[in-house]
């Protein structure tokens, strides 16, 4: 038995670094990799749990052969059909031929659509179990999680959920896989930005998931992104359940893009204002600079949101536009807002953040200040004034 890749009673990690790709989905950057995880159950019946991106298929194959060698593999189970999970589908069937492939009923349209692939399919619906030997899978339908064929698959023998993406971050895994062998500092962050990006959307599903898995006797979390988790899963599926119902810390993001740094010396002085009336969590983001992904991380981090943008042909500042749709894409909640803008000749911005405004449902605190050219007395009053309602709003909640 391969003690390295050993997991816990039959099971081995068979996964993949990816140290080479720069975006995720071609948008969130990977500034620590990431790591596309799949599992092997040596057992009496052979189990490969999803596989990964094809780029990587040699090396997975090495994996899964130091395991079992030449001996056939009896099942292949899809928790999630995202192509970094599934890519090695085809690859698979034609090195194990004989493989059956376990899925929902939303599975196997997309493996055949994506990858032409049918034929020997086992499809399993909620709570219904696989035995394979020593181990015993029961398996739980999970939709949205983040697709709509998502499911979870879990050992009852060992407690050994295997979750998808679901608990899954950013980060390659640097030696070990196993939270207790290797520093965790840098996932946490991560883990954060994944949820903010990946899943944000789907908060009302990520919540019907953790009820649903509530009662199992977890011993160990195997998601397909980042580590196995065994000494951590309290903390871990506690930030899950933050994140998905949208809690929050007491903090503000300024969110802001400016041509020329007077609409920057608006963020300034509500920072400032901010930092006076005794707010600690102060984030500022250029959005020229920032990557949305930061962005988004931090917005769903902290209660306060405060967006500012020049008028641009128009309409408002282009890159704060395209974060003001991706916060809208994810529905985020709970958050308090407040917007300020400026123009030269003729002001938009404001404006249009205020339909923004309306939109997103989101507590509006604070006059929107809007500035014509440049920094005035009135102008720092007002930004002041901005940054005061929300401060006050955000101490309303110390005594919650």
């Amino acid at each position: 038995m391969n003690e390295k890749t050993l997991v816990k009673g039959k099971i081995h990690y068979v996964g993949v670094n990816d140290r080479n790709k720069h975006l995720f989905e071609g948008m969130w950057p990977l500034p620590y990799g990431v790591s596309y995880n799949s599992y092997l159950i040596d057992d009496g019946q052979v189990a490969l749990v999803d596989t990964v991106d094809a780029c990587f298929f040699e090396v997975y194959l090495h994996k899964i052969r130091s395991i079992i060698g030449d001996r056939p593999i009896q099942y292949l189970i899809i928790n999630h059909m995202e192509p970094d999970h599934s890519g090695s589908i085809s690859l698979i069937r034609q090195y194990y031929p004989d493989i059956t492939i376990v899925g929902n009923k939303q599975t196997f349209g997309m493996i055949e659509g994506f990858y032409g692939v049918s034929g020997k399919c086992l499809e399993v619906k909620d709570g219904d179990a696989l035995p394979l030997g020593h181990h015993q899978l029961r398996f739980y339908l999970t939709p949205m999680v983040h697709w709509p064929e998502t499911m979870m698959t879990f050992d009852e023998t060992d407690g050994v959920l295997f979750s998808g993406d679901a608990f899954g971050c950013f980060g390659t895994l640097d030696g070990g896989f196993l939270d207790s062998r290797i520093n965790l500092d840098k996932y946490w962050d991560e883990m954060v930005r994944y949820y903010s990006n990946i899943v944000g959307k789907y908060g009302n599903p990520v919540q019907k998931a953790l009820a649903k898995l509530g009662s199992l006797p977890i011993s160990t979390i195997c998601s397909t992104h980042g580590p196995v988790w065994t000494e951590n899963i309290g903390k871990v599926v506690g930030i899950y359940d933050r994140l998905s119902r949208y809690e929050a810390e007491e903090g503000v993001v300024i969110a802001y893009g400016s041509m020329y740094g007077n609409t920057e010396q608006m963020a300034e002085a509500i920072a400032s204002e901010l930092s006076a009336q005794g707010i600690k969590n102060i984030v500022m983001h250029n959005v020229s600079k920032s990557n949305a992904s930061y962005i988004l991380k931090d917005i769903f981090k902290y209660r306060g949101l405060i967006v500012g943008a020049p008028t641009y042909c128009n309409q408002i500042y282009p890159e704060v536009n395209a974060l003001l749709e991706k916060i809208l894409l994810r529905e985020v909640k709970g958050r308090y807002l407040g917007y300020f803008g400026s123009f030269c000749w003729a002001g938009a911005a404001v404006k249009r953040m205020g339909e923004f405004a309306e939109k997103s449902k989101l507590e509006l605190v604070g006059a929107p200040v809007e500035m014509k050219q440049s920094m005035k007395e009135a102008t720092y009053e007002q930004c002041g004034n901005l940054a005061r309602a929300m401060a006050d709003r955000l101490k309303q909640d110390r005594n919650n």
